[in-house]
């Protein structure tokens, strides 16, 4: 089955405190055409990076350090209420945490499992953006 292809270049911002798997993502996209632009392990500095490159897709990790990947994507949506992002998690019960947060109710959001396979990563962004 062919991968869907985005029309254009995705603006990329990744926050993920696990190194290797933060690279892995990365060397991914990048490779499929997008553009990482803003990296991070901890989500202390969300809304300036936000800020500094208006991402088409933020991918967040739910285990960080400070805050958790579901308030910092909170935080995003309070300033930014049109922003899409993932959230990566190993945890089921995250989704069910999610479902009664109505700040996520109607955005462009969603959640994935880990592990996760890369080309589902790039398949679940192109469902939060709506790329057919």
């Amino acid at each position: 089955m062919p991968t869907r292809r985005s029309k254009k270049s995705l603006k990329v911002m990744i926050i993920e405190d696990e190194q290797d798997i933060l690279l892995l993502y990365k060397d991914y996209l990048i490779n499929k055409g997008h553009q990482v632009l803003v990296t991070s392990t901890s989500a202390s500095e969300i809304l300036p990076d936000y800020a500094k490159v208006e991402p088409d897709i933020t991918i967040i990790d739910y285990r960080l350090p400070g805050k958790d990947g579901l308030e910092a994507a909170i935080q995003i949506y309070s300033k930014y209420p049109s922003a899409a992002i993932l959230i990566v998690t190993a945890y089921d019960t995250v989704i069910d945490e999610v479902s009664k947060e109505k700040t996520f109710q109607g955005k462009k959001f969603s959640t994935i499992i880990k592990p996760v396979k890369l080309i589902n990563l790039e398949n679940k962004i192109y469902e939060v953006l709506k790329i057919k």
